[in-house]
């Protein structure tokens, strides 16, 4: 495991389009979540929305309203977040890409921007969100990678996570592992829900049309019970049918969480 665990790099196109008086664009997004309350703007605290808005505010002389694909909790990251929003802008999307990271902290950054029709939202035409948990097996913290990654102090066994996590993929209810954000129902449709690892580092992916509140920390640290041997990896299978949110054992560590792609 490397010394410092940083957020990957993303390359950036290369933009010349000029923007127009109040043209919609769209952005894809990358933040340390650490020190933020959530993407969604807040009243009293520091908030990724918030940050943009107030950026985008200065270089345009306006007033900018962003709206995000997801909305992240409090300490979870994103290297694939998406935004869209409308701008006032007389110069390149290059130098409005420049001014904004110019603007923002240097815990959040704007790694490409383009041109969107009026239709497009981000959270709305999204049809499915990737994101990424990170577990690293440590007897001993690790300062320097703690802000990343859920540090365990003991093994966890490969096959009884592949197997618990093969009862998520489908379309089902997931009540027992989230809340809704608006609206009544808890069915989600699960497309990949899979474990890799290397030198004591695992990566949890998951992919689906949408997910319920907190819903992938629930999940984690149910598979994370599996696979430590503290329930049967089948009994994954029964918590999903129960519905029943008491039978979920608290959710893992917001630091591990990571949004690293929109698919539309």
């Amino acid at each position: 495991m490397a010394a410092v665990d940083r957020l990957p790099c993303v390359a950036i196109r290369s933009l010349k389009p000029r923007v127009d008086d109040g043209m919609r664009l769209r952005a894809t997004v990358a933040y340390d979540g650490t020190d933020f309350h959530g993407f969604q703007r807040q009243a009293n605290a520091r908030s990724v929305q918030g940050e943009l808005e107030a950026a985008l505010g200065r270089i345009c002389g306006q007033a900018v309203a962003v709206v995000g694909a997801g909305r992240t909790d409090a300490g979870v990251h994103a290297t694939g977040q998406v935004i869209a929003f409308e701008a006032a802008w007389r110069h390149t999307l290059d130098d409005l890409r420049r001014a904004a990271n110019s603007e923002l902290p240097e815990d959040v950054a704007v790694l490409d921007l383009e041109p969107c029709g009026p239709g497009f939202h981000p959270r709305f035409s999204a049809r499915s969100r990737v994101y990424e948990y990170r577990v690293a097996e440590t007897p001993i913290r690790q300062p320097l990678t703690r802000r990343y990654e859920w540090q365990i102090d003991h093994r966890l066994d490969a096959a009884a996570l592949a197997q618990a996590s093969g009862w998520l993929v489908g379309e089902h209810d997931f009540a027992a592992f989230g809340a809704a954000p608006q609206g009544d129902s808890t069915v989600r449709t699960v497309m990949r829900a899979d474990w890799a690892g290397a030198a004591g580092v695992w990566r949890f992916t998951i992919e689906a049309n949408a997910f319920l509140f907190r819903m992938v920390r629930r999940i984690v640290a149910t598979l994370v019970r599996a696979g430590s041997g503290q329930i049967d990896p089948d009994e994954l299978k029964d918590i999903l049918a129960s519905g029943d949110s008491r039978r979920v054992k608290g959710a893992a560590p917001a630091c591990g969480l990571c949004l690293v792609q929109v698919n539309y």
